[in-house]
């Protein structure tokens, strides 16, 4: 027998026998577990946690941090100045200088990233864990809503609509319970589960999610109710099989796939750029070790080595950032689409409206108010066994006040759940002198569907024309006011018990009207016209009528001429239905497969959807989306489904923490593009200074050290600020920006340190030295050398590192546009420390010297004349790109 038949034998094993049986084996009873026993179960049978792929151990985590491509470059560099500097070298002249720089940079990177890494796994672990699944379950004798995590096999469950199931389970009592296996089967319709084990089954070649009485985890409750016993938790139930199947499988974002696609654009930059500076000053110089040193010293000055961990870092504070505003993050990627997000569909209750229904109105047919009416409502409400929504819980508030109902006169026989196709619940009840009764309620065209009479001014009449569109006509005006309506049907002694259906729902009697009242949140006006100021077009996707929706959107502002309902919808081939999503925002009447099928057709045109709900209806259009958004009080199975789950029902919350998004985007993106393109100026520079420069235009460490100093400077980059004008239109990844911005601003640079060469070279350095190089003796070649290394060291520091302010915006710097505090501080240590550098011994070590002060007036120049130059460049970049960033 394989191994997955052993593991179906025992699915099979555990329907088969007795619920006591399964009691005993797991030393459990009805009334639950024992709170002593809870640690023994768990040590025996396992954590209720899914391992979705090994943990990676702590060793590899090191391993990865300090061993990427970028860095492995440096620690090459390492060895060879190990060797060239202090082994093959007198005593008196070992210098172990060049390895130190480097062995600083290899800990600054790796470090920072492996501490970002372990921050970002703790912080992604402990903001999902402000957003918990929880279950119902029962411990002797007593009830608990406690984590999913912390349940054990023996434990009782309670489960009702909305659930997720939160282990597999044999099930011991159900009531009408249907249960959507998609996750587990790929199957759309939700099946029917019973406690009973039905004999007779050839269950011996059944898939063992047809089995009726276990359910599995990953599941999620539709309707009715059921008690269930655990019989496997974690990694050992179905669930977990299959995600041990698929652990390792990712699928990339196109966040993941714009940071590799970057990353090897400016890998295969550095293999061209990196053996051609070594053949030049090989040839040029002849000194083919020193050539070699310095071509390594160019590829590290090419690659952006902290990327890891800018990109971790701005990710973990974006994530932190956006908790505070109320948007918790449960993957961290997730920050980039949700950023990028130009399309939001939201549904109507609760989200545009205030999530408080009020039963304003229980009428009767005449549009007269009537206590039977919300009479025959409660015992609908209050004994099924779904999801009880808003609705419901008004009906039985109001009911408790105004009349005086005995709910232990009657007693519940059956129930048909509600469904979004009939968009309506029945339930039958019988009092105590044997009167049963089936009471439905629903949606006004399905009830006028399934009545055949109607009590009308005291008498029962049959359902004609003119009193359908007189009853219509009555809805009609209530749904203008913006109240939304539901009908109250009965018929006496439906049949036989035990044998009620959905074709029990016939020939009934409508008997009346309930008119809620769902007011628009007060700011949701507000928070519709901040979206769309932000490039978010905003659409309504909801179940609820035409009349109802256009009053509501009406009223904040989202006014359509055309609603599109379902059954418009239903007739349109995906390129059609493109157009009409497209040209419309507010849609009505649909079913949950219509949401996701208008989610998929808008990604197909090129958008980046986010879709907001909280119910079981939203969950499949959720997990469609680029982007699931939920909030923390919907049901199991939508926060499940999200990515973002916000701690507030307000789309002013989902706007805070999509700018919250693009900020961290505009950091990640500020930092590649300024690095890359000031990376590539620099060694477009060195390429040409290598050609006409009798000498190195700057010694391996020394470019080292320029890095390391440019580097630290960029780890203050995540807590930079963006412009507002930034901010206002969604951003998605596009690494082809990130070549042109290298070719436009990198050379930009490049013509004034040209400049800079030419006036160390012919005015500065034959100054200090004494004269012109090829005039000059060794020693004083050598100061000559110094002088020059000196100068455009601090004038490449200068301009590195000033231009991080002039790009970081489209903007003036300093006048119209201020970068964060902590960046301009950092900052401008940076610069102060380099050019203080020349004047120290530590410099004298690396082969700088002093620098005389008519050198000062020329950088003042050449910095103020490069930064304008910058300023037109960018200017003209962005007229022909669209932006900077």
């Amino acid at each position: 027998m394989t191994q997955q038949a052993q593991k179906d034998r025992r699915y099979l094993d555990f329907s088969k026998q007795s619920i006591n049986d399964l009691f005993k084996k797991f030393n459990s009873t009805l009334s639950g577990v024992k709170e002593d026993q809870v640690e023994d179960l768990r040590e025996k049978y396992g954590e209720n946690k899914i391992s979705h792929a090994k943990q990676t151990p702590f060793i590899v985590e090191v391993l990865k941090a300090y061993f990427t491509p970028f860095t492995i470059v440096l620690l090459i560099l390492a060895v060879i100045s190990y060797v060239t500097d202090y082994v093959m070298v007198a005593k008196d002249e070992r210098d172990l200088t060049g390895v130190l720089i480097i062995a600083t940079m290899v800990f600054l990177s790796g470090t920072m990233s492996l501490i970002q890494s372990v921050k970002s796994n703790k912080s992604a672990e402990k903001l999902s864990n402000l957003v918990q699944v929880t279950a119902t379950v029962i411990r002797e004798d007593k009830e608990y809503e406690i984590a999913i995590e912390d349940l054990v096999c023996g434990d009782v469950i309670n489960l009702s609509a909305g659930d997720m199931l939160p282990a597999d389970l044999r099930l011991i009592r159900t009531k009408d319970l249907f249960i959507s296996q998609a996750a587990m089967t790929g199957e759309s319709y939700p099946v029917e589960k019973r406690a009973e084990f039905i004999s007779g089954i050839e269950h011996e070649n059944i898939s063992v999610t047809d089995l009726e009485n276990i359910a599995f985890m990953g599941s999620n409750v539709i309707s009715g109710s059921a008690i269930g016993m655990i019989i496997s938790v974690g990694n050992d139930t179905l669930f977990g099989q299959i995600a041990k199947d698929v652990s390792g499988k990712k699928t990339l974002t196109s966040f993941d796939l714009g940071i590799s696609k970057t990353s090897w654009l400016l890998i295969r930059f550095m293999m061209v750029m990196a053996p051609a500076v070594f053949l030049i000053n090989g040839l040029t110089k002849g000194d083919w070790l020193e050539a070699f040193l310095f071509g390594l010293s160019v590829a590290v000055g090419l690659t952006p080595e902290m990327l890891p961990m800018i990109v971790t870092t701005n990710l973990v504070k974006g994530a932190s950032s956006m908790a505070k505003k109320g948007t918790i993050i449960k993957n961290l990627n997730a920050i980039q689409n949700f950023g990028a997000i130009d399309v939001l569909c939201t549904d109507k209750t609760g989200t545009l409206t205030q999530d408080k229904i009020i039963l304003e109105y229980h009428l009767d047919i005449d549009g007269n108010e009537d206590n039977r009416v919300l009479h025959h409502a409660f015992f609908n409400s209050y004994f099924q066994t779904g999801l009880k929504n808003l609705m419901d819980k008004a009906i039985i508030e109001s009911a408790e006040e105004e009349l005086n109902i005995d709910v232990n006169n009657y007693q519940k026989v059956d129930e048909i759940p509600f469904d979004f196709t009939r968009r309506r619940m029945s339930v039958v009840i019988e009092d105590q002198q044997g009167k049963r009764q089936m009471i439905t309620k629903g949606a006004i065209e399905e009830m006028l569907e399934i009545s055949s009479h109607v009590d009308y001014q005291g008498q029962v009449i049959p359902l004609d024309e003119t009193l359908r569109t007189k009853i219509l006509k009555t809805v009609d005006d209530l749904n203008e006011d913006g109240l939304r309506v539901i009908g109250v049907s009965q018929k006496t002694n439906p049949s036989v018990v035990g044998e009620f259906s959905i074709n029990d729902e016939a020939d009934m009697v409508l008997i009346g009207y309930l008119a809620f009242l769902d007011p628009p949140k007060e700011t949701t006006k507000a928070a519709l016209a901040a979206l769309k100021e932000h490039g978010v077009d905003v659409k309504v996707l909801t179940g609820d009528n035409e009349l109802v929706t256009r009053s509501v959107c009406r009223q904040v502002g989202l006014d359509n001429k055309r609603l599109v309902n379902g059954a418009e919808l239903s007739k349109y081939s995906d390129e059609e239905l493109a157009t009409v999503a497209k040209d419309n925002n507010i849609f009505v009447k649909l079913t949950p497969a219509q949401k996701t099928r208008l989610v998929r057709v808008l990604r197909a045109t090129g958008h980046t959807v986010g879709f907001m709900g909280d119910g079981i209806n939203d969950a499949p259009a959720m997990k469609e989306a680029d982007v699931g958004i939920s909030v923390d009080t919907a049901v199991d199975i939508a926060k499940e489904s999200a990515d973002v789950i916000l701690l507030e029902k307000d789309l002013m919350v989902l706007e805070r923490g999509l700018l919250a998004g693009r900020t961290t985007f505009g950091n990640i993106m500020k930092y590649v593009k300024m690095t890359a393109s000031s990376n590539f100026g620099n060694m477009f520079s060195v390429v040409i200074a290598s050609i006409f420069l009798p000498f190195l235009p700057m010694l391996p460490l020394q470019l080292l050290f320029l890095n390391l100093i440019y580097d630290i400077s960029c780890m203050s980059i995540p807590w930079d600020n963006m412009d507002e004008e930034y901010l206002k239109e969604p951003k998605k990844w596009d690494a082809s920006t990130i070549g042109s911005f290298m070719k436009w601003m990198g050379p930009t640079s490049s013509v004034f340190d040209v400049t800079t060469y030419m006036f160390l070279y012919f005015i500065i350095c034959p100054a200090v030295a004494g004269g012109s190089f090829h005039s000059l003796g060794a020693e004083q070649q050598a100061i000559f050398i110094a002088v020059f290394h000196a100068g455009w060291f601090v004038e490449s520091l200068w301009s590195q590192t000033l231009v991080i302010h002039t790009l970081r915006t489209p903007k003036v710097p300093f006048l119209q546009s201020n970068a964060s505090f902590i960046l301009t501080t950092v900052t401008s240590i940076g610069i102060l420390v380099g050019s203080l550098l020349p004047f120290t011994e530590f410099g004298e070590r690396l082969g700088l010297i002093d620098l005389p002060g008519q050198y000062w007036g020329f950088l003042a120049i050449t910095i103020v004349a490069y930064l304008i130059l910058v300023m037109v460049v960018k200017k003209i970049y962005v007229k022909r790109f669209g932006e900077l960033l």
